[in-house]
């Protein structure tokens, strides 16, 4: 209890108060955009957050990171276009219910399950708080760093399809950075003789080109698209009354929610789909789903929006950020000496507190400000492509500019920029390089701490948190191994089986009748009718 009414007393300052107002609503417009997303419009803020509090500054990323979401449900279901990356599954069955007419009923169900899902997982782990504070200062460097490792490896296996491609992009993060000073006898790595090196390259200067910069060129490249949008008709609140007819699908969405954002790597689309897979074989009406099921959308939509906050354990707890997002927040933790891990529960857990209440605060106001502002909210849809693009671009300069007044990281994260969106092209993820970059920091600095301690290569995990974390490892290798071995396997087979039905009698004859109708065909005919029984002629013999 004490613990809360300290959390309350740091929140109850008008400065926080206002950037938790800016950062919801703020991030409900962002999300609402197509083509922006929280990624972009945190990696643009980011440079601002420095000279904020700490608690200021995370607070109006926070109301970005959770309420974008929130936002991104309305073009995705009244355009079938997502607002963020992660409301895609939402168009399954938001669309379908505008296209029969039902668009306010599809918002307001969508907007009470993300409020569910946002309120549920804070409330887990508000009351998880306490258990936390007690397992973090178990973990020292070893376990640490081998957390890290996990993390680097589940967001490498969490790329299915692009695993390897993955691997590649979150080494050539690690390699970022440790261009500049090592951080113990700060010699030189990687810098070539170049004095604009030495400093290293600053994560924000990389975030800035590969989410925004790359993003503005590819609005820019586009063209803009003529949008209408559906009249809204009904009441908002109906959403509220008919979430509690579906319990058991929000309480088992937001469950999966809460554990899969707890996971470095793995986020919302897990939690999205294995909610989805679970509501639609546990429904008495499978088939509606992609139709128009309520109870898809709710699953889908309370998934997402219980992993924000979830998210947030392995940042604070361990200094782990899980994606690219809870990265960015990592560095205004830094930024302002503030160092997330075991002594930040140990020595401020009202802190950490007033964090999860600050996620609790902007679920209540993005519910009451959708609930009345929808209608105003949507014209946002339609502000054209390339007017996005060049806003976006002009502000990302500006925001790498205000770093260290550099015109050379202008230049470096134009770089990363056009290597972004190369990416982008390519289908390829960027987050990995964000990933490996700030992990990357992190495990050359616990291994070495780590390592003073160590004689024997098995004293590394003599500890049991550091025994279990290793094995962890292990057994993830070898699940994601024997996976790839089997899908391999089931492609042979599949080429086998796809052989074997051209090598048929009837494909055979088919390629007979080919071959018989060309010349040499012709030929080969002619000189066996010569020889066939039927001929009455018998061939001379020499």
């Amino acid at each position: 209890m004490e613990l809360l009414l300290a959390g309350f007393e740091i929140l109850a300052r008008w400065d926080v108060i206002l950037a938790l107002f800016v950062g919801s609503v703020g991030g409900v417009m962002i999300g609402a955009i197509p083509g922006v997303g929280p990624a972009v419009a945190i990696a643009i803020l980011l440079p601002a957050t420095f000279s904020m509090d700490p608690i200021v500054g995370l607070t109006v990323l926070l109301g970005i990171y959770g309420s974008s979401m929130y936002g991104g449900s309305i073009p995705a279901i009244l355009i079938n276009t997502p607002g963020t990356a992660v409301n895609a599954l939402t168009t399954y069955d938001g669309f379908p219910m505008t296209a029969r007419g039902e668009a306010r009923r599809a918002l307001s169900l969508a907007y009470s399950a993300s409020f569910f899902g946002g309120v549920f997982s804070v409330i887990c782990l508000i009351l998880f708080a306490p258990v936390l504070a007690k397992i973090a200062p178990m973990f020292g460097s070893r376990e640490i760093f081998l957390a890290a490792l996990l993390g680097i490896i589940l967001v490498v296996i969490a790329h299915r399809g692009q695993s390897l491609i993955a691997a590649a992009l979150a080494s050539f993060g690690i390699f970022l950075s440790t261009v500049g000073l090592e951080p113990v006898k700060y010699s030189k790595r990687y810098t070539f003789d170049q004095s604009w090196l030495s400093s290293g390259v600053d994560l924000i200067v990389v975030v800035l080109g590969l989410f925004a910069i790359s993003q503005a060129i590819y609005l820019l490249r586009g063209e803009d698209e003529k949008i209408r949008l559906t009249k809204l008709r009904g009441g908002m609140f109906q959403g509220l009354r008919e979430l509690t007819r579906h319990p058991r699908v929000a309480g088992a969405a937001g469950s999966l929610g809460v554990v899969m954002g707890m996971i470095p790597g793995v986020g919302e689309f897990t939690a999205q789909f294995l909610s989805y897979t679970y509501a639609q074989k546990s429904s008495e009406r499978p088939d509606d789903f992609g139709h128009g099921s309520s109870e898809g959308l709710i699953a889908s939509e309370t998934a997402n929006n219980s992993v924000p906050a979830a998210a947030m354990v392995p940042l604070l707890a361990l200094g782990i950020p899980g994606e690219a997002l809870t990265a960015m927040m990592l560095s205004v933790f830094y930024v302002h000496n503030v160092v997330p891990g075991p002594q930040l529960f140990q020595n401020q857990m009202d802190f950490v507190v007033a964090l999860y209440l600050a996620l609790l605060a902007l679920n209540v106001l993005v519910l009451v400000f959708l609930l009345f502002a929808t209608t105003q909210l949507i014209k946002v849809v339609k502000i054209p492509n390339r007017f996005l693009g060049a806003a976006i671009l002009t502000l990302s300069f500006v925001g790498v500019y205000s770093l260290r007044n550099s015109f050379t990281d202008c230049l470096l994260a134009a770089g990363f920029g056009i290597f972004g969106f190369v990416l982008k092209r390519l289908s390829l993820p960027a987050v990995p390089i964000v990933l490996g970059m700030v992990l990357g920091g992190i495990m050359e600095v616990k291994l070495r701490a780590g390592m003073a301690r160590v004689k024997e290569p098995l004293d590394f995990i003599d500890r049991p948190i550091a025994l279990i974390l290793f094995l962890m490892i292990l057994g993830v290798l070898i699940i994601h191994f024997r996976f790839v071995w089997r899908e391999r396997k089931s492609l042979k087979e599949a080429k086998w089986q796809a052989k074997h039905r051209s090598t048929s009698f009837g494909a055979q004859m088919s390629r007979r009748r080919d071959y018989l109708s060309t010349e040499r065909g012709k030929k080969l005919r002619a000189k066996r009718s010569k020889y066939s029984p039927r001929s009455t002629e018998k061939p001379s013999r020499r």
